[in-house]
């Protein structure tokens, strides 16, 4: 895996196809190699270079203990496009790294093209204040969950109701959560950056043809909060998938990619 040295820290991320280059940026604790099953595939068919990212906190990139901010984050995202040569470009974000999409559109708009927004959201409610509070309790507690409670914990949180209802499906699911387990403890340091200030008003100034898109099973980032997001956003457009829960982009992936691919073709 390449690195880069953007934003005075050690990057990792993978670089596939050629054309139109695509920035993926994904959430809390997760790889870039995340994207490699469905994204990756589906954008280098449409004609895109395809560029995914291992926000810092997860190896190979720096995990920088002493703690960083989202400004930090969407800085590495900038020196990535700047490092690669590579702006202005498309980016999608999921989750946080969604947020952090939105950060760099106020902090660097002339860097990118077109945004796609995942499961983001401009605040943090109740919810997600607590389950955050609750994330850093446990993983300052130093307790390892065993891998078969920690997949069960993933697929109730992250699943929708129809894929836990498909016995296959939910076994395939179930083996992948237990053999990917996140080390929290790794990524600490992105746990405390869920819990947002209301930056819905912030979001009025960005100038980016924005696509928000939401998952309407998804417990974790309820769809109202991904729409106030795509509200605030001037000309944003808003698409909520049904039957897919926060891991929507991989529950329902020819839905998301298709309307992906088929936004980015409008710019």
């Amino acid at each position: 895996m390449p690195v880069a040295r953007v934003n005075g820290i050690t990057l990792g991320y993978d670089d596939y196809g050629s054309g139109d280059p695509v920035v993926l940026v994904t959430g809390t604790g997760a790889p870039g190699r995340i994207w490699r099953t469905h994204q990756v595939p589906a954008l280098k068919a449409a004609g895109h270079r395809v560029v995914t990212v291992d926000n810092r906190g997860v190896p190979p990139s720096d995990l920088c203990p002493g703690g960083f901010t989202l400004d930090d984050m969407a800085a590495d995202v900038a020196g990535l496009i700047e490092h690669l040569e590579l702006g202005p470009c498309r980016v999608v974000g999921f989750s946080l790294g969604a947020i952090i999409v939105q950060e760099l559109l106020l902090a660097r708009p002339g860097l990118v093209r077109q945004a796609v927004l995942m499961a983001s959201c401009g605040r943090t409610d109740a919810f997600v204040a607590a389950m955050t509070a609750a994330e850093i309790e446990l993983c300052d507690s130093g307790t390892v969950l065993p891998p078969r409670f920690g997949a069960y914990l993933q697929a109730v949180s992250n699943l929708s109701p129809r894929t836990l209802s498909d016995e296959e499906q939910i076994r395939d699911w179930l083996d992948v959560f237990e053999m990917s387990a996140v080390d929290r403890a790794g990524v600490r340091g992105q746990l405390s950056l869920q819990v947002i200030p209301n930056r819905l008003p912030a979001y009025r100034d960005i100038d980016c043809p924005c696509l928000v898109i939401g998952f309407a099973d998804d417990l974790i980032i309820r769809p109202r909060l991904t729409r106030e997001v795509a509200e605030a956003i001037p000309g944003a457009l808003h698409l909520e998938i049904p039957g897919c829960g926060h891991y929507g982009y991989l529950e329902r992936p020819r839905e998301v990619n298709a309307a992906i691919i088929e936004f980015f073709g409008r710019g």
